[in-house]
């Protein structure tokens, strides 16, 4: 009896130390998209009211979905989101944007279709792509985003 009392106090304390980790990382939602206002995308990625030029503001090269609650390739799309933020975490970071929120950055960016997808490298200009893609498709452009930091460029070819 006195062993499954111990096992069990051993498999409390082991979940509530597994629990209390989730989520943490950066603490800004490492191992998952962020859902970011103009605001914050202002503040975190670029200030287009201020520069005309692209200059992106990051630490490390991110990922933004232009994404739309009833919109149902955005949610075919959400679940590989989730999955390649955890893959890349600490390398990129995923920022969500619902266009139904934030109209003026959609307009901003040109958002007509959803989803739409930037892919931001450190230096250089953003990539988008427009439609859902496989998991494959996003992580090869993941995958290219990092190649120049991986290679230790400081800019795009």
């Amino acid at each position: 009896m006195k062993l499954i009392k111990t096992f069990f106090i051993f498999v409390t304390v082991i979940f509530m130390f597994s629990c209390s980790n989730s989520g943490s990382g950066s603490g800004s939602g490492a191992n998952k998209p962020v859902n970011i206002t103009k605001a914050e995308f202002i503040a975190k990625v670029f200030d287009f009211e201020k520069n005309k030029e692209w200059l992106y503001t990051g630490t490390v090269p991110c990922v933004v979905d232009f994404y739309a609650d009833w919109c149902k390739p955005c949610k075919m799309v959400a679940p590989i989101m989730d999955e390649l933020a955890a893959k890349y975490a600490g390398k990129v970071v995923f920022y969500k944007i619902n266009i139904d929120n934030e109209k003026e950055l959609a307009q901003a960016f040109g958002v007509e279709s959803i989803p739409t997808v930037l892919f931001i490298p450190m230096k250089g200009q953003p990539q988008m792509s427009v439609g859902a893609m496989s998991k494959e498709d996003y992580t090869k452009a993941i995958d290219n985003l990092l190649a120049p930091v991986a290679a230790g460029q400081t800019s795009l070819k």
